[in-house]
């Protein structure tokens, strides 16, 4: 089975000069701003090619730059840097037509000055400490929203800014034509699961749209042996599958339905174009089993997916897939269970029913049936695993009424303190940050929701530039927060984005 593609994209390279220095010079801008654009495209940190383009010097140019940034699917976003002064009402026009995600790039083509042999020519090449705050200034004036990344490009942490930057762009535009089943509605007399869809529609551009139950159940009815064979293969190859599931053992037929799920289920997502889904255990139609198994394996193929009809949760779970493909770690759906309130040793106990994406394990998973006592269907197989030790971020993404908020809580995923042996499904242990009284009463001050990404291949830094692209509120739960200072902050925020809507 082939994994869910993330869009093809690529980042633009636009740099700004003026004719008054002189073809010469705009020769040696354009050769040096092709040399920075390779760099930061060699730098290994991107996940998309950066491509330059030719460098602008009038009004017309700047603009007609930034419609086509709009008009091409294949850009994500726009990096721009002012090589030389570029007089900043040539890019009034420009900036104010872009709707791409925006990064200013503050930097030069030279590390090191050439103390001994600077002059004129040398200065009026070299001017981005000029140029670049004529371009911020601008910016500012004109309330683009961007990010601003200083240093040379040569240096790692330049390079690792600016990929963080392009991964959440690349997010976003994963956003923008992102579709979403939902199978059934969600878990009856729930409210944080609920949601305004066509506020989504307006705010990341995704569409979520209800399918019934059944639609799914005869598409597994309906999904070809061969394809159920071959699956069932690869459980085989791939997973430490207990003996009663193996091919010949007594409960064979029951890996071989959950086979069936995930053959049916990936037809229907791939026949029509969705890159996220839900389910609901309390409507399952004519399924025999609440998939499991074919949930955790689709998310590990880079779908989102949510519980219980959380159709949030799968957006953002499929964002983030998105932001982190090629990165080592996993991101997956998840939900704080249970707490270990030993003093001084306090942690999360994270997992759900069955859906917990194996790309977060620690160890080759076990391939398992048991029974579950919500559902009233058959004993459903399942992935079961401890996921990998070392830092991580849940993250969850809630309705508040008049906008969306995300919550982000920096974690520390450790190795269960003891063996969980009667506990049949894959989960996480975690100390959050800065400690679990403080994490847990700043994420209920926030009204953040119990269902989250975790992730240990993003870190907050692309939770930020994703927040400021979509324009979205983000509070962070780091090692520096305090419930107070937090709670203020909220206030705070709620006052802004009130206001930023305007009347």
């Amino acid at each position: 089975m082939t994994a869910l593609h993330n869009p093809a994209g690529e980042i633009w390279f636009l740099t700004g000069s003026q004719g008054m220095y002189g073809e010469q010079t705009l020769r040696q801008v354009a050769e040096q701003s092709r040399e920075v654009a390779a760099t930061l495209g060699g730098s290994g940190t991107l996940p998309v090619p950066v491509v330059w383009r030719p460098v602008l010097t009038d009004s017309a140019a700047i603009r007609r730059a930034m419609l086509e940034a709009d008009a091409d699917d294949r850009c994500v976003g726009v990096i721009a840097w002012m090589h030389t002064f570029s007089p900043a009402k040539m890019w009034i026009s420009g900036l104010d037509a872009l709707r791409k995600p925006l990064l200013h790039l503050h930097t030069q083509a030279n590390r090191d000055l050439p103390w001994a042999t600077i002059d004129m020519d040398f200065m009026n090449l070299n001017q981005a400490a000029h140029g670049d705050r004529e371009f911020g200034h601008i910016q500012t004036r004109l309330g683009v929203p961007r990010k601003t990344v200083f240093g040379h490009v040569a240096d790692p942490s330049v390079a690792a800014r600016v990929g963080d930057w392009s991964r959440a762009a690349l997010a976003a535009a994963t956003l923008r034509s992102l579709r979403v089943a939902r199978f059934g509605d969600n878990m009856r007399d729930v409210a944080v699961t609920e949601g305004d869809k066509v506020e989504a529609e307006l705010v990341f551009g995704t569409s979520v749209n209800g399918y019934g139950v059944d639609e799914l159940a005869a598409a597994v009815e309906a999904a070809d042996d061969k394809a159920v064979d071959e699956l069932v293969d690869e459980y085989q190859d791939t997973y430490d599958v207990a003996a009663d599931l193996r091919t010949g053992g007594a409960r064979h037929d029951a890996l071989r339905y959950g086979a069936r799920i995930e053959a049916g289920l990936r037809r229907f997502l791939t026949a029509g174009g969705f890159g996220a889904f839900t389910t609901n255990f309390e409507d399952l139609g004519a399924l025999r089993q609440l998939p499991g198994l074919a949930v955790q394996r689709l998310m590990a193929d880079g779908y989102g997916f949510g519980g219980e009809g959380d159709w949030k949760t799968a957006v953002l779970l499929r964002a983030l897939k998105a932001a982190s493909a090629g990165l080592p770690g996993g991101t997956s759906f998840m939900e704080d269970y249970t707490y270990h309130l030993e003093p001084g040793r306090e942690l999360v106990l994270g997992a759900h029913m069955l859906e917990v994406c194996p790309s977060i394990a620690g160890e080759r998973p076990k391939l398992e049936i048991h029974p579950l006592s919500i559902g009233g269907r058959e004993d459903p197989v399942r992935l079961v695993f401890d996921a990998a030790p070392g830092p991580a971020v849940v993250v969850g993404l809630a309705d508040l009424g008049d906008r969306f908020r995300l919550v982000a809580n920096e974690i520390d995923t450790v190795v269960p303190p003891q063996p969980l042996p009667q506990l049949p499904v894959a989960r996480a242990v975690w100390a959050p940050r800065p400690d679990l009284r403080t994490s847990a009463e700043a994420w209920l001050t926030a009204g953040a929701p119990h269902h989250t990404v975790y992730s240990s291949a993003l870190d907050t830094e692309v939770l930020r530039d994703l927040a400021e692209i979509v324009g979205v509120e983000l509070l962070v739960i780091d090692a520096e927060t305090r419930v107070r200072q937090f709670a203020r902050e909220q206030r705070w925020n709620q006052a802004y984005y009130r206001l930023a809507r305007g009347f």
